[in-house]
């Protein structure tokens, strides 16, 4: 199958959060307070996955509310956070929805994702990745975690449907 019709065939984009939906910093202040930065560009991509019918969510090793926030002003719910066994997760998700592990992609930085990376329709790691994390990927993309690198996902994601440009729903 090419990695085009792989695409084609995905009902949903899993994402780890530090080091792919941001730059992988954490900004801690002493009073134990966390600050992180995201991409409104990489919002906007996930947000038009789903205006296209396909389920967004994260599965992140880390838990910060910030994270909470961001992914609440973007509608997404399958939020799932301080996860060790991201499989575990993975795996509830898959039987929740019903899709096959070929209707499944997943957006990753590191070593923790690879077990996922080899189950998954689609395995993305971004450019700064751990070099294992890219090794089992399927695709490398060209922007750094938190620079863009979800938007291009998003972006080929829909591209392989024929939904370039786009046009947000009213």
């Amino acid at each position: 199958m090419s990695f085009e019709d792989a695409l084609k065939k995905l009902k949903m984009v899993l994402f780890d959060v530090d080091g792919v939906l941001t730059d992988g910093r954490l900004y801690l202040h002493e009073d134990g307070y966390e600050l992180k930065s995201f991409n409104a560009r990489d919002g906007l991509g996930m947000k038009m996955l789903m205006d296209n019918g396909i389920v967004c969510g994260i599965i992140s090793g880390r838990d910060a509310k910030t994270v909470d926030i961001r992914m609440r002003e973007l509608g997404i719910t399958e939020v799932h956070q301080g996860i060790s066994d991201k499989i575990a997760v993975y795996e509830q998700l898959k039987e929740k929805y019903g899709f096959d592990d070929k209707e499944i992609a997943f957006v990753g930085d590191d070593v923790p994702e690879i077990k996922i990376f080899k189950r998954v329709g689609v395995a993305f790691a971004v450019k700064n990745a751990h070099e294992l994390a890219r090794n089992y990927a399927d695709y490398v993309t060209n922007n750094n975690g938190g620079m863009g690198a979800v938007r291009e996902v998003c972006d080929l994601i829909l591209k392989s449907r024929g939904k370039e440009p786009y046009v947000p729903k009213k």
